[in-house]
């Protein structure tokens, strides 16, 4: 059975990739690291899956589009 992919925050990212926050946000308008996602109105966080994606090919991660075969 499938894991349910689990939302984390930014404390977390930030412990696991070992970025500094702004790097992330830079990232992210550079479209080079996953978006977040607004959870509340003044909360967001990150899949895990796609942290652990990026952080497996940092250099070859890009977004997976809606329509990208699964390989």
């Amino acid at each position: 059975m499938r894991e349910p992919d689990r939302i984390i925050r930014i404390r977390t990212v930030l412990a696991r990739t070992g970025l500094s926050r702004s790097t992330i946000y830079r990232k992210i308008a550079e479209g080079t690291f996953p978006a977040r996602l607004k959870i509340s109105t003044n909360g967001a966080g990150w899949h895990e899956s796609e942290i652990k994606r990026w952080i497996a090919d940092p250099i070859g991660w890009r977004p997976i589009a809606e329509f990208d075969e699964v390989r």
